[in-house]
């Protein structure tokens, strides 16, 4: 059943999410319609007389139809029913009613609403009820309703800790028998903790499920051996997969294809699939999905292309597939994917298009979106030696993101290091979330194609500049690299070294020409770098270990950057080079190491040393049974002394100054600041003013606040707005300056002319009614009339630094707060810097500290200081307005003197419209394509 706002006008269709469940798999919730009747009589049936018993407070065996058609027609207003699905069938309900002071069924402005739940016996433990809590929840705010009251009996536990676990503000009593519980559904930081938690845990399960499988079949694999399924088979089996393995081709004849039993269909294997690898063509994948959904398995991944890939039908295919796969309760990685691998000693998966060997079990963790992007990441990395813990290339990325992944690596033991390739954020407020999060415990590293996406790329482009985007990841803690090799490059290095302490660089090695270019290199990237140690090319591995000894052991530096070129000897050195490093590092651990090398390739190797003797091979499987082998394949590790070379300085400083500015973000966690509370902000008054405002526009209109009523707003929140007076002519120009004093500022506000000094458009300092005259007359000759330039008067303030101050709702993102000096140069140079609301008294001293031209507000050339903590205090106060006030979609401060003393804001402009729906607090959903 797909109920649309077509067929039913008030059929609220926002609230449809799809969620994911405690266990890892999934379900639809959607409001309950007049045509589901038959569904909610069959959910009833299923449903134990106990769970009857807890819902109605007495023996209920059946639903009469005058409690199916009470609880199948709802308003949407003050009667509402929601329903988990999974396929078309009901797997839990809960409904409010809303009911005045007496109890009685009522309507708004009532705003209190009667609660109630059930779910199928068979689903209890799976996180319905929570999730159709947080559902119930967002809808009835959306209502007005502010809220709950529930009777549950004192037996009926489960239920209560659903209610009291949910982390809203809460009452609880004992009446006639049952439990009286009454919820604040004004979210707090508890109750968006508590759903967090959940989402967390939630999604990491899901993944969890998909890497590692207690059995997989491989849907799709040719009798010849050919082709993509054939593969995906055989590197499963190679690999020493430790589950059951299951080959599936409709056409089979024998029992056996390639070692691994086979059978024509998903649904005549006789035991549970966890996952399926599908590898048929696009025209075929429905029935393939459609069969594992039947079957019960629990996760696919799609290999097949011919979805976004392929153009709008393609697309309007993919969806289609999402929407198949959900109504399974299944996750989906693809389509159009590589695959996965988990090289985790109890699963060694490899259920993906790598051929064996498979990478060596290390301690990083690597997603794509991109194949080929996934294939030259894989290659490099073992080529220089570094093994992961999991791989994911999601390809289309329709259901499972990066986002999930990150959710799974947080708490996966096996990975320190998360590596990613992103060609879009998805939802770019949850990924920093998230990954703030994942980088307070392990680094992120984040390289994002997709700038300039072109057209009819699979993958669509943010909307968000680049600019705002590396903004946001910085201040999530993620360390941004601009290309695939310095992805590997710095997750080489934080892989295997310690974080560094601070800045200070220590260089050494037997090239004086390479150690001025690691130097130089050092300078660039904002470090700062000791005078190099020349070792001369006479320099033996003895030497080395001497100089990095002492380097490791000197209170004077952080990390060391040794250099090194081929030795003119008859004798190959590299071995001992790297053992000597090695056992300097031993002697010393605790700060990093990076090496330079030029034309070494010995010495990279020797310095990787990632594989222990090789294992023996699992055994092949006997004729008949599945592929269960009891060696492991992957026995070897990445070795712990592993020290990461480059074979320019450049790289490896780049990495290094990474690993320190990441450094610096965890320290300064322990002081990640706060949101300040100012005691004359009129968070009511603004609310008040607001609804008032948005009373007579439309749903998706945008309003831009006239002056008064922008400088009211702006006002409630500590915010002074000079005012203006308007001077159409230059006897009203002289009756204004008289009204405000002078001396007096005569200024054109023409939108072509708004802000642009340059042009002329200003007159500064005016004392007396002759200079306004005069400036008057030659504005107007200059410029044109006072009916097109639309002149101002305006009182004078201190002299200081013009700035900008900004702050728009993006979509994806939410509230972005902006800073940067006034001015076309800095317009040109794009240098202004972003923090996402609401912004901490850290977050506001960092932002203005971040603009390349900083220096003129702290005394830039022998200039007074300016007050930069009045700057930041609009800063927090304009944060704090546009996070009370998700109405707020638009703040610009243009411009924001900053005297030696105080900020005067001259002119603003503030643009509203109706908040939407659901917002960051909102319920937890699956994103919908």
């Amino acid at each position: 059943m797909r109920m649309t706002i077509e067929s039913d006008p008030s059929y609220p269709a926002h609230w449809e999410a799809d969620v994911v469940l405690r266990d890892g798999g999934t379900a639809r919730i959607r409001p309950i319609t007049t045509e589901d009747a038959g569904r909610l009589v069959s959910f009833y049936e299923q449903v134990s007389d106990e769970s009857k018993y807890y819902r109605f407070f007495a023996p209920y065996p059946r639903l009469s139809d005058r409690d199916v058609h009470r609880f199948t027609h709802h308003d949407y207003v003050d009667r509402v029913g929601l329903a988990a699905t999974v396929g078309e069938e009901f797997i839990g309900t809960v409904r409010y009613d809303r009911i005045g002071p007496d109890g009685r069924p009522a309507s708004a402005p009532a705003d209190e609403a009667e609660v109630a739940f059930l779910v199928q016996d068979a689903h209890q433990g799976r996180g319905v009820a929570s999730a159709l809590l947080e559902h119930i929840g967002a809808v009835a705010r959306e209502r007005g309703i502010r809220r709950f009251a529930a009777e549950v009996l004192p037996a009926n536990t489960k239920m209560i800790k659903v209610f009291t676990d949910v982390g809203y503000q809460q009452k609880r009593s004992f009446e006639d028998g049952s439990v009286h519980l009454t919820l604040d559904l004004e979210p707090t930081a508890e109750s968006l903790a508590v759903q967090r938690a959940r989402e967390q845990r939630a999604e990491a399960r899901s993944v969890q499920r998909l890497l590692a499988p207690g059995s997989v079949a491989v849907v799709g694999v040719s009798r010849s051996g050919a082709g993509v399924g054939a593969a995906a088979l055989r590197n499963l089996r190679d690999s020493g997969f430790h589950g059951h393995l299951y080959a599936v081709n409709e056409a089979v004849t024998r029992d056996l294809l390639d070692g691994v039993r086979a059978y024509r269909t998903v649904e005549a294997i006789d035991a549970p699939v966890d996952l399926a690898v599908i590898a048929v063509p696009a025209d075929r994948v429905p029935d393939a999905v459609a069969a594992c959904g039947e079957h019960g398995v629990q996760g696919l991944v799609v290999l097949s292309a011919g979805y976004g890939d392929s153009g709008p039908a393609g697309l309007a295919r993919q969806r289609e597939l999402l929407r198949q796969v959900r109504s399974y309760g299944m996750r989906l990685i693809g389509p159009n994917a590589y695959g996965v691998i988990n090289t985790a000693p109890e699963v060694e998966l490899n259920a993906s298009l790598t051929p064996a060997p498979m990478p060596v079990r290390g301690r990083t963790g690597l997603f794509t979106q991109s194949g080929a992007i996934g294939i030259a990441l894989l290659s490099a990395l073992l080529r220089r030696g570094e093994g992961l813990s999991s791989f994911v290339s999601a390809g289309n990325r329709a259901d499972v993101s990066g986002n999930d992944i990150l959710q799974y690596w947080y708490e996966d033991e096996a990975t320190d290091v998360a590596l990613l390739y992103l060609e879009t954020l998805g939802n770019p407020r949850k990924f920093t979330r998230l990954a703030r999060r994942t980088a307070a415990v392990k680094p992120v590293v984040v390289a994002k194609g997709g700038r300039h996406t072109p057209a009819g790329h699979v993958v669509p482009g943010t909307r968000l500049s680049e600019d705002t985007v590396s903004a946001l990841l910085r201040q999530a803690g993620v360390i941004r690299v601009d290309t695939v090799t310095e992805l590997v490059d710095v997750g080489l290095l934080l892989a295997s070294q310690p974080l560094p302490a601070g800045p200070r660089i220590a260089i050494l090695g037997n090239s004086e020409s390479l150690g001025v270019l690691t130097y130089d290199a050092c300078l660039t990237q904002g470090l700062r770098p000791l005078p190099p140690l020349d070792l001369t090319t006479a320099a033996s591995p003895e030497d080395f270990r001497t100089a990095l000894a002492a380097a490791l052991t000197s209170d004077d530096c952080d990390a060391v950057v040794v250099t090194a070129i081929p030795w003119v000897s008859e004798h190959a050195l590299a071995d001992d080079l790297a053992d000597a490093l090695r056992e300097a590092v031993a002697e010393a651990p605790g700060k990093p190491v990076a090496v330079v090398h030029v034309e070494l390739a010995e010495l990279v190797q020797a310095l990787s040393a990632t594989r222990a003797p090789d294992a023996e091979a699992p055994d092949r499987p006997a004729a008949g049974s599945p592929w269960t082998p009891a060696v492991p394949a992957a026995a070897a590790t990445a070795a712990p002394s592993r020290i990461p070379s480059y074979p320019a300085a450049e790289r490896a400083v780049k990495a290094v100054a990474e690993a320190v500015r990441y450094g610096q973000w965890r320290r300064a966690l322990a002081d990640a600041g706060q949101v300040p509370e100012y005691e004359d902000i009129d968070e009511a008054g603004a609310a008040a003013q607001l609804a008032g405002l948005l009373a007579d526009v439309d749903g998706g209109a945008v309003l831009t606040l006239n002056d008064w009523d922008a400088r009211e707003l702006l006002a409630r929140y500590g915010i002074r707005v000079l005012p203006t007076l308007p001077a159409p002519s230059a006897d009203a120009a002289v009756r204004a300056a008289g009204i405000l004093g002078y001396p007096v500022a005569l200024k054109t506000t023409a939108p072509h002319l708004r802000h642009r000094a340059d042009l002329g458009g200003v007159r500064l300092d005016l004392t007396n009614e002759a200079e306004l005259r005069r400036s008057y007359e030659e504005l107007t000759d200059a410029l044109g009339k006072p009916a097109e330039l639309q002149p101002v008067i305006q009182a004078m303030v201190p002299r200081g630094v013009d700035t900008v101050v900004r702050s728009v709702i993006d979509p994806a993102a939410g509230a972005v707060l902006s800073f940067g000096l006034a001015g076309v140069a800095s317009e040109l140079l794009g240098d202004t810097a972003h923090r996402l609301v609401p912004a901490t008294d850290r977050d506001a001293a960092g932002l203005i500290r971040s603009i390349r031209a900083a220096p003129l507000l702290f005394g830039w050339r022998g200039s007074d200081p300016v007050d930069t903590p009045a700057l930041e205090e609009v800063l927090l106060r304009l944060s704090r307005l546009v996070d009370d006030h998700p109405e707020v979609i638009g703040v610009c401060l243009e411009p924001v003197v900053v005297a030696v003393e105080g900020t005067s804001v001259l002119s603003a402009t503030v643009r509203v419209a109706h908040p939407p729906a659901r917002g960051d607090l909102g319920p937890r959903t699956l994103p919908s394509y």
